[in-house]
C-alpha cells in the first residue's frame, strides 16, 4: 500500500475529528459528507490516533490521546471513534468540556500496517513507531514521540518497555515481540 494522505483527505480527517467532537459537545448528531472517492485511502482499513492539545498561554499541554494500532473500519471512521475517545474516553484525564475545546488542537496519527522488528538497532527515531507486546503486557510509541521528548534511540527502546509496564531492555528478551510502523502525521 502506497501509504500518504493526499492535502484534501488531510482536511477531510481534520474536520471530522473536529466535527465529532463539537456534535459530542452540543449533544447533537455528527453533520458528516455522505461517501468518498472509492480508492481513497479514507475508505482504506487503517489504525490511528487521535491527540488533542490544548494551549494555556504560552504552555501546550496533551488533554488527550487514544488510537488502534490497526482496524478493520475505513480510516475516515477509525478517526471519527478515536477523536470522541480522546475527547472524552482518555482515562487519564476528564471528559473535555466545550469550553476547554476551543484551545485544542488535534493531531492525527494515519499508522501504516506493522511489520516484526528483528533488529532495534535499525529503528530510525523520529521514523518508526514502536509497538512492544511481552508476557501480556503492550506499549506503543507514535514516531513524533521520541523526537518531541529528544530521545536518542537507546532511550525510545527503553521508554517502550516503559510504556507497556516492563523494565529496559525488555524489547531484546527472547519472548518479546517489537514491532514497527510510520504514520502520517496531520496537524491543524
Amino acid at each position: 500500500m502506497d501509504f500518504t494522505i493526499g492535502n484534501e483527505d488531510k482536511r477531510i480527517l481534520l474536520a471530522q475529528a473536529r466535527e465529532t467532537i463539537t456534535a459530542e459537545l452540543e449533544k447533537r448528531k455528527p453533520v458528516y459528507p455522505d461517501s468518498y472517492e472509492n480508492g481513497s485511502i479514507l475508505n482504506t482499513p487503517c489504525g490511528a490516533f487521535v491527540t488533542l492539545h490544548i494551549t494555556n498561554g504560552s504552555q501546550r499541554n496533551l488533554r488527550g490521546c487514544i488510537g488502534r494500532m490497526s482496524a478493520n473500519l475505513p480510516l475516515i471512521e477509525t478517526v471519527r471513534l478515536m477523536a470522541k475517545e480522546a475527547a472524552f474516553g482518555d482515562p487519564r484525564f476528564p471528559p473535555l468540556k466545550k469550553d476547554e475545546f476551543q484551545h485544542c488542537d488535534i493531531e492525527i496519527s494515519a499508522l501504516s500496517p506493522m511489520i516484526p522488528c528483528s533488529d532495534p538497532r535499525q529503528v530510525k527515531v523520529g521514523v518508526h513507531g514502536l509497538y512492544l507486546i511481552r508476557g501480556g503486557r503492550a506499549g506503543v510509541l507514535l514516531p513524533q514521540v521520541p523526537v518531541e521528548q529528544g530521545w536518542n534511540l537507546d532511550e525510545y527502546l527503553d521508554y517502550i518497555c516503559i510504556k507497556a509496564g516492563l523494565p529496559p531492555g525488555s524489547y531484546n528478551a527472547p519472548d518479546a515481540q517489537l514491532l514497527t510502523f510510520t504514520a502520517v502525521v496531520l496537524n491543524e
